[in-house]
């Protein structure tokens, strides 16, 4: 029996959590808004496959359209789609041994945080509530669990449950505090659809481990020895800088897509489009 994508059930998963927020919940996004990223994410894609001379797959230039659309905002559209832009634009210009280095939707909004005031994330925007973060959970285990990378996954959520836990009963804070943030949609998004992604994460499990234990300190000390919000995001883009570093140390045979595994000997253009 053939393995469908696992792009195709996160490009499934995204568009349900996004349409149910922007329909149910009332997010601050607009329908149009979000067609309008995805669009210039897909066209993004298009462009720099016609400028490298390799095969236009759109799936994982929607995914990242469509994660923007759930954690991104600005009052500028314009500053919106340079996310886009810049998500997509960097798996081909931003490449280590033929991979690319960011996931590209935390290396855009980290990249938008930094070179403006005028975007943020809205972690809250999903709501505590128990039911709809247990809803994205059994969705991105879906999804992890296709893509053969729910140990970097599990591993993380082990990792900063212990760690956000730990701190609240050394400082004599009732347990109901750092389950309230674990709550948090945007953390399980975090956790199930981008720290996941198996093109930027290390090759060998026991490196996604690792990555795992580095993404979760660094966002903990971000968030509570630093003060700053969005610790998990700069995190895992400062840790993406050492996966090369990892993968050497740790070596094991790289991920490949369902769609690069049916030849034998996969091309060059192959590689490039993966997400």
């Amino acid at each position: 029996m053939k393995r469908f994508d696992p792009r195709l059930y996160q490009i499934g998963a995204l568009t349900v959590l996004l349409l149910y927020g922007i329909f149910v919940l009332h997010f601050d996004v607009t329908l149009f808004r979000a067609v309008l990223l995805v669009g210039t994410a897909i066209a993004t894609q298009a462009l720099c496959s016609r400028i490298r001379n390799v095969a236009f797959d759109p799936r994982s230039a929607a995914i990242s359209g469509l994660s923007l659309s759930l954690l991104l905002r600005s009052e500028s559209i314009a500053l919106l789609l340079a996310a886009a832009v810049i998500a997509v634009g960097s798996k081909f210009s931003v490449r280590i041994k033929n991979k690319h280095i960011f996931n590209p939707t935390n290396g855009a909004i980290v990249a938008m945080m930094l070179m403006s005031h005028r975007v943020w994330v809205s972690p809250g925007q999903w709501g505590n509530i128990a039911f709809f973060g247990f809803l994205i959970t059994c969705i991105g285990g879906l999804v992890v669990n296709r893509a053969a990378r729910s140990d970097v996954t599990y591993a993380f959520i082990i990792f900063w449950s212990a760690l956000v836990i730990g701190r609240s009963l050394y400082v004599g804070e009732p347990l109901t505090i750092p389950f309230h943030r674990l709550e948090s949609g945007a953390l399980l998004l975090f956790t199930f659809f981008m720290i996941s992604d198996p093109k930027t994460t290390p090759d060998s499990r026991a490196g996604r481990i690792l990555f795992a234990a580095l993404v979760a300190f660094g966002g903990w000390y971000i968030n509570y020895r630093l003060f700053r919000t969005n610790g998990i995001l700069w995190s895992l883009a400062g840790a993406a800088i050492l996966v090369p570093i990892i993968d050497a140390l740790l070596p094991a045979a790289r991920y490949r897509w369902r769609a690069e595994t049916v030849s034998a000997a996969p091309q060059p253009h192959q590689l490039a489009t993966a997400a």
